[in-house]
């Protein structure tokens, strides 16, 4: 069962819906859809999240959730692992591939196999269930601000291209104005939003070993408690993406005992 607490609750603001995280609106307003095979579950996640002022869609599996992203923007998935069918890893693995919606998974308690599978496919955070709602909501508020703050800028100022913060990774360079990973062929590489806040805090500091604490406050996600294994698992799908030989990395090296180092002349 999920654990329920509703004390302190307001009255749910009118949702309007219908705009993207990436429109940088108010995290209260983003469109949350819950996937999960329990009917109590999707029902009990709902009423509390629209009490929080979200607009929330609930699906029962993947056919649903296919035609809940099909039909318009979706700023966050809650996206339950053991489901009969089409489960959960392999639903994460099909938003990953079509949009950087935020992505958080249910476990099972003590699944840290699916957890650490979940983190590999992309999933942005993950809490083991039965879960506390309030801890929830802060979960999910941490993960709307890592994904608004790596959305691209929609500004004029954001659209006019520096030089300076444009930086190599490899096979890839990071755009720190337009928050992007582009390959050599020009088109964009997909990066969840803590992806992009490793690379960032790699590129503002270059040439220096970062430990796995210190990576966490640069991506200011100190809000969040992961695993032991978390940041490696995460360095690892980055290096997928930007070296040339991911089993020899040579942009992102690991420095044994001490964490991760970034050597932009290692491409």
């Amino acid at each position: 069962m999920i654990s329920m607490t509703f004390q302190g609750m307001q009255s749910p603001p009118s949702a309007r819906g219908g705009m993207r995280a990436a429109e940088a609106m108010p995290e209260s307003q983003a469109h949350i859809v819950v996937v999960d095979d329990e009917p109590e579950i999707r029902e009990t996640l709902r009423e509390y999240l629209e009490l929080q002022g979200f607009r929330v869609t609930k699906a029962d599996g993947g056919e649903a959730l296919r035609e809940v992203v099909a039909a318009g923007p979706v700023d966050l998935v809650i996206l339950d692992i053991s489901m009969p069918g089409e489960d959960g890893l392999s639903l994460a693995r099909y938003l990953r591939a079509t949009s950087e919606v935020g992505i958080i998974m249910l476990t099972a308690a003590g699944e840290v196999i699916d957890k650490i599978i979940g983190l590999e496919v992309g999933a942005d955070d993950y809490l083991a269930k039965p879960v506390d709602l309030r801890e929830l909501l802060a979960h999910i508020k941490a993960v709307l601000r890592r994904t608004q703050a790596a959305a691209p800028s929609q500004t004029a100022a954001g659209a006019e291209a520096d030089a300076s913060a444009v930086v190599p990774f490899g096979r890839c360079q990071l755009d720190l104005n337009s928050h992007r990973l582009i390959a050599e062929d020009g088109s964009d590489v997909p990066l969840t939003a803590m992806e992009y806040d490793l690379l960032r805090a790699f590129a503002e500091h270059p040439n220096r070993v970062l430990s796995r604490d210190q990576l966490l406050d640069l991506a200011h996600s100190k809000d969040w408690e992961p695993f032991d294994r978390s940041i490696d698992i995460r360095i690892t799908r980055i290096r997928r993406k930007i070296e040339p030989d991911p089993a020899k990395p040579q942009v992102i090296k690991t420095v044994r005992g001490a964490g991760y180092i970034y050597a932009p002349g290692g491409d």
